[in-house]
């Protein structure tokens, strides 16, 4: 780093890594089943005739279908570039940089911790139990912070934080800080959702987002619930044209009826997938689930876990290392692709088997 931006740069930036996404990671491949992505594309039609004007800060059409589909009123919602600009906005809005603290429950999303290590407000840790549960007491003794981000269906274990803890928390720190619910993944776990028990709980946020069942990642337009007086702070914060045009037009489209059903359909079969997936790897020798399958991928535990990445790696497969985190050692999550993509990930699993000695 030059004089100049080590003399200008924000202290608390100069430890920090980039968050090692999926594109980050890999620059090519023939089957991406790391990003917990839709394998579906669909069409959309765009009208390109008010790209000359900025586009609203809140578009109607999405806020109302949106607050449609996840039965909320209107005043409850803010539309956001993907669920990751719902997370910084609300460290930026509720925690003071330098003296607030967020809590998060590792092995979870990094994006929590990293969006908050940049704002210079502090990360408090309560790593989830060996089940994958929420350590509910330990929790509930961290009262120095403003916001507890749980995500449920969980990335990468794949698990749904039981309602009775989740219930504790919220009453618990219902004068404290806020508990904010990821629910990137609910489509695939559609009973386990948390929005329509915004009433009941004034300081509960739901953040929800179209990348996954959707199949929209490539759009980033997400979603943040919360009370009126909660979004109406949130948009003290954002930026004046936060939602370009194109990505309005787009969501606006596969939030209609038939947007809708088609998701509805897709969520159905990525299920059964998931389900044929999670069978055939359990069956493969050396393997062992891990966690739970209420989203759109399968967690599993190999003993040569980096050899295995490399040589799907080496064959253009593409599925996510999850080592690094806490208590998944020699841990790989496979997203859910097409029935191909599947079927290919599980050949070369065989081979590597095969040529290893491990299915012998």
């Amino acid at each position: 780093m030059s004089d100049l931006l080590s003399r200008l740069i924000n202290e608390n930036l100069i430890p920090l890594k980039p968050y090692e996404s999926a594109r980050r990671l890999y620059s090519g491949g023939q089957d991406w089943l790391n990003a917990n992505e839709s394998p579906f594309a669909n069409d959309y039609s765009v009208d390109s005739s008010s790209f000359n004007r900025y586009p609203s800060c809140q578009p109607n059409a999405v806020v109302d279908g949106y607050a449609g589909y996840a039965g909320v009123a209107t005043e409850q919602l803010i539309v956001t570039r993907g669920a990751d600009e719902g997370i910084e906005l609300l460290i930026r809005t509720f925690c003071t940089p330098g003296k607030d603290n967020i809590l998060i429950c590792p092995p979870t999303y990094g994006m929590y911790a990293i969006s908050a290590e940049t704002c210079d407000v502090g990360v408090k840790k309560v790593p989830l139990n060996q089940d994958f549960s929420l350590n509910v007491n330990a929790i509930c003794d961290e009262d120095d912070v403003n916001l507890i981000f749980i995500c449920s269906p969980n990335n990468p274990t794949g698990t749904r934080a039981d309602v009775n803890d989740v219930e504790k928390v919220l009453s618990h720190f219902k004068d404290r800080a806020l508990v904010v619910m990821d629910e990137a993944y609910i489509e695939f776990d559609s009973d386990g959702s948390w929005a329509d028990k915004l009433a009941q709980y004034p300081n509960l946020v739901v953040l929800r987002t179209l990348s996954k069942a959707f199949g929209l990642a490539g759009l980033r337009c997400g979603f943040t619930l919360a009370s009126a007086e909660i979004i109406q702070s949130l948009l003290k914060v954002i930026a004046p044209y936060p939602i370009p045009e194109p990505v309005a037009q787009i969501a606006a489209q596969a939030l209609n009826k038939e947007g809708l059903a088609r998701v509805a359909l897709q969520v159905e079969t990525l299920n059964s997938h998931r389900q044929a997936l999670k069978e055939a790897l359990a069956a493969r020798s050396g393997i062992t689930l891990v966690g739970d399958t209420t989203a759109n991928f399968v967690l599993f535990r190999f003993e040569q876990s980096q050899a295995l990445m490399s040589f799907l790696v080496e064959n253009g497969m593409l599925i996510r290392d999850q080592s690094k985190q806490l208590n998944l050692q020699n841990c790989l999550r496979a997203t859910v692709g097409n029935e191909e993509q599947n079927a290919r990930l599980l050949t070369l699993i065989d081979s590597f088997l095969e040529q290893t000695g491990v299915s012998a």
